[in-house]
């Protein structure tokens, strides 16, 4: 699945689960991606587990026309991401546009604070599935649940089914392009 051209943004703040951030970075990056690392403001952010991640931009340098694809990692972060509204509103505009929008563990919160759960089939990490269905999401207990344009999955434990959804999305996007541009 090569994905050279695709542009994705991979969200932080302090607090992040270490192999929710990296994983999906070093993965993307392996399948030819372009990803850029996505904060609230401050350079460098330190994980759960005192790892640090330096972001590219911060939210309000970015536009969601610039991307493909969107990562919401877990850990604590979320809860501090949802508190900053030109990350909510990133997230937002990717799902508004029908971009890949892709959250794991308690990256659910910025989906039920972007407002855009209504209707959708997801899971998350236990803990919030109550947060994930009063947003209006049918919640499911499994690695990876796929609706549409929004990826979801649990745990660090589900990373692999995790970002191989995101590559097929990313893959089935790419070849829709194509289709358009040939006809």
């Amino acid at each position: 699945m090569g994905q050279k051209g695709t542009r994705v943004a991979v969200l932080v703040e302090n607090l992040y689960q270490d192999l929710e951030v990296w994983y999906p970075v070093l993965r993307m990056r392996e399948a030819g991606a372009e990803v850029t690392i996505v904060g609230t403001g401050p350079p460098v952010y330190s994980s759960k587990h005192g790892y640090e991640v330096r972001a590219d931009k911060n939210a309000e340098q970015v536009d969601a026309a610039g991307f493909d694809a969107i990562i919401i990692p877990g850990g604590y972060a979320p809860d501090r991401m949802r508190l900053h509204k030109p990350m909510v509103d990133l997230v937002r505009e990717m799902f508004r546009q029908g971009k890949v929008v892709a959250a794991i563990c308690h990256g659910g919160w910025m989906l039920a604070s972007a407002n855009i759960l209504r209707g959708k089939k997801v899971t998350g990490y236990i803990a919030i599935k109550d947060d994930l269905v009063n947003a209006g999401a049918s919640y499911e207990d499994s690695e990876v649940v796929r609706d549409g344009n929004l990826i979801t999955s649990r745990k660090p434990d589900d990373l692999p089914a995790f970002c191989r959804a995101i590559l097929q999305a990313l893959s089935e996007g790419k070849e829709r392009a194509g289709r358009a541009t040939s006809a």
